[in-house]
């Protein structure tokens, strides 16, 4: 196989980019998400594979909810906070709009477009992300959108580099 080959089908596919969030207790988590899908009409169920080097997966091995922002061509400067900064030493909801749902979960009020998570399944195949499988309790958004795509943030230094790997709790 080519790694070549598949990094340019990859960057074909420039699938939209997310914010998951979530709490456990009083700590709050958010990434930025590149590696998600819809997994099932019925039931609902969507997947989400969070980096094992992202505080983010830490706290959501112990969530049981999340939150997903689906981030429009005006929200870069979102994506910029919660894909480049770490969880580990910076409050990434410091200064925003956020509202907290039924659960305690983190919502971005400035994303219009969101789905409401309960967790039912985690596969850690070894790789450096675990999949996160979910039931969706609860979806909004009020119009169409112009997503935000990787490649419209090529240039984020993520906060880790793939290769690095959490120590779990």
């Amino acid at each position: 196989m080519s790694d070549d080959a598949f990094g340019r089908l990859m960057a074909s596919a420039d699938p939209p980019l997310i914010v998951l969030t979530t709490a456990v207790g009083d700590e709050r988590a958010g990434c930025l998400v590149g590696f998600h899908a819809q997994s099932s009409i019925t039931p609902q169920r969507y997947c989400v594979w969070l980096s094992k080097a992202n505080h983010t997966y830490r706290v959501g091995l112990r969530a049981a909810r999340f939150s997903v922002h689906f981030l429009t061509v005006d929200d870069l400067t979102i994506a910029e906070r919660f894909g480049t900064l770490s969880g580990e030493d910076t409050d990434k909801f410091a200064g925003m709009d956020v509202d907290l749902d039924p659960h305690g979960v983190p919502v971005l009020t400035a994303c219009a477009h969101q789905v409401s998570l309960e967790r039912i399944a985690v596969l850690d195949d070894g790789s450096d992300h675990v999949c996160l499988t979910a039931r969706v309790t609860s979806a909004r958004s009020g119009r169409s959108f112009l997503p935000l795509r990787v490649s419209n943030a090529t240039h984020l230094v993520p906060g880790h580099s793939s290769d690095e790997r959490a120590i779990q709790p």
